[in-house]
């Protein structure tokens, strides 16, 4: 059975992939299961630049086909930003609520809705260097209050208006059918799908 590596050290992260990932013939493995403890820095200007640059450097520490992602937070009163930060907002030594605490402050002085997205692009890379990559988005608004206990980052304060919740009040299952992470792993299944079947390398 193949093995694919699942490159983050985000445990929220791990559990999404493994529950995405679940119904496909692979072993799944983690950095931790790999004795992986190197991080790799985050230089890119884009998401598809930063998920690529940690899937082909996890692949050729591993030799393991290697998934990778990049996501982060749009909002439009804030020209973009986070974005690519989003995991770095507010400067090193904020936790998850630190983060999108950091987030509401930066956000009040402009009038509400705070229209926002979640963007993600998802890597792919085979030990000898073919590289691919999907993408999803989704779209909402910053509330003023974070609200629910599920998911992780900024899905407290993350409000969908067609379900009149955040993303930390989806349930795991819906969330994973409707989000920016999950529009990009489908779409990466279905690549990953092929592979496993044929072993070629579909053109994209």
């Amino acid at each position: 059975m193949q093995t694919l590596l699942v490159a983050t050290h985000n445990a929220g992260k791990i559990r999404e992939y493994q529950s995405l990932l679940a119904d496909l013939p692979l072993r799944i493995t983690s950095l931790e299961e790999q004795g992986i403890t190197h991080d790799v820095d985050e230089t890119g200007v884009t998401f598809a630049e930063n998920a690529l640059l940690k899937a082909r450097a996890y692949a050729e520490m591993s030799g393991c086909w290697t998934w990778a992602d990049d996501s982060g937070l749009e909002v439009d009163a804030l020209n973009g930003r986070p974005g690519v930060y989003s995991a770095r907002y507010g400067g090193p030594g904020l936790d998850d609520a630190g983060r999108y605490r950091k987030l509401l402050s930066d956000v009040a002085p402009y009038p509400a809705p705070h229209a926002a997205r979640f963007r993600c692009v998802v890597a792919l890379c085979l030990p000898d260097g073919r590289t691919f990559t999907r993408d999803g988005a989704v779209e909402g608004e910053i509330i003023s209050a974070p609200r629910g206990n599920w998911g992780f980052g900024y899905d407290p304060v993350f409000f969908m208006p067609q379900f009149g919740k955040t993303m930390a009040e989806l349930p795991r299952d819906v969330k994973n059918g409707i989000s920016h992470r999950g529009q990009a792993s489908r779409a990466m299944l279905a690549l990953l799908q092929e592979l496993t079947e044929t072993e070629i390398v579909p053109k994209t």
